[in-house]
């Protein structure tokens, strides 16, 4: 949901490929939402399902499915919006019906705010944006969610070098384990972001943990937990993993007039697109000052100016402080002469 709803919504959260393309379908006409209960208490990892009931008709295709949206007005819990299952056509009633399964991370308030034509099928885009609607609301009272922990081994991972994560899911209110096998989906890069379910490939032992392998590789991927769900996760974690701040700098010339600007020009290994690197230059025996400034380019290699301010063999080095996922690096010393 946080993928998929974020990007109907137009609401920015990760990159994501589900990018709406037009206005509100002109086809979809809805005369009311219903759901047949007005709160639902829900606990760890089960699901509580919700009937709803849509009336209205689709003119292109009348057994189109339509799934309703909806949105958090109150309370906290992972989930900011919940998707409905693909609801099922009955077109001598004039109605889409079907169940919206809550889950006890959408602890709190939500609001039917709109729909969208089915089937829901992530990452092929829809066609339209959402066709709004101000339905119902419901409160749901979740307990004991999931909490999803992750220590990865080594905790700054080497380029191109394998590495491990050690996923564990937990009771949230209680600190414990839920004492069964959890079936998790773990995923990198796409498949963190295109996941719909119920689809998952691993089971946790009964501490909630599980192991995962992964290769070597020069660009560090989105990796993801994501406690399946129907049709969408109802818990996840994701991040990137540390990688080292590796930086490499030389002068486009050994020395120069007092004055003159001297490019320096190097690369942070990754890359670090758009993050910064500071050029220093050593004043007395230790104390290292910022003289200079640039961001790192997609290529990854950067241009910082050195200005050698008297005449003598000036040190310089070039500093790259912690980025997102990039450790803090910095450079081998450099020399500019002045003349």
């Amino acid at each position: 949901m946080r993928r998929v709803l974020a990007a109907l919504l137009a609401t920015p959260l990760m990159a994501s490929p589900l990018v709406a393309q037009a206005a509100p379908d002109p086809d979809l006409h809805i005369e009311s939402v219903t759901l047949n209960k007005t709160s639902v208490a829900v606990s760890g990892l089960n699901t509580a399902p919700i009937m709803v009931t849509v009336k209205g008709k689709y003119d292109a295709n009348a057994n189109t499915p339509v799934n309703v949206i909806l949105e958090r007005t109150g309370g906290s819990g992972q989930l900011s919006q919940m998707l409905s299952t693909n609801l099922v056509r009955n077109e001598a009633a004039g109605t889409w019906s079907g169940p919206l399964n809550v889950p006890s991370t959408a602890n709190g308030t939500f609001k039917v705010i709109g729909l969208v034509t089915g089937p829901f099928f992530p990452p092929s885009p829809p066609i339209y944006d959402v066709t709004p609607y101000a339905g119902p609301s419901i409160a749901v009272t979740g307990t004991h969610q999931p909490k999803i922990t992750a220590v990865v081994t080594p905790k700054v991972v080497p380029f191109n070098q394998p590495y491990s994560i050690k996923w564990a899911v937990s009771d949230a209110q209680t600190g414990k384990p839920y004492g069964t096998r959890v079936r998790v989906f773990l995923g990198t890069n796409s498949s963190c972001v295109e996941y719909f379910g119920p689809r998952s490939t691993n089971l946790t032992d009964t501490n909630g943990v599980v192991t995962k392998a992964y290769p070597g590789v020069s660009m560090a991927p989105i990796t993801c937990l994501l406690l399946p769900g129907t049709p969408d996760a109802i818990g996840w974690l994701s991040f990137v993993p540390a990688r080292p701040g590796i930086v490499s700098a030389a002068p486009s010339k050994p020395s120069a007039p007092v004055g003159t600007l001297v490019p320096v020009n190097g690369s942070v290994q990754g890359p670090p697109y758009s993050c910064p690197v500071h050029l220093q230059r050593l004043y007395g025996a230790t104390q290292w000052r910022t003289v200079n400034s640039a961001t790192v380019r997609q290529s990854g290699r950067f241009t910082v100016n050195a200005q050698p301010a008297y005449k003598g063999t000036i040190p310089y080095r070039v500093s790259f402080p912690r980025c997102r996922n990039y450790q803090a690096g910095v450079s081998k010393v450099l020399y500019v002469r002045g003349t």
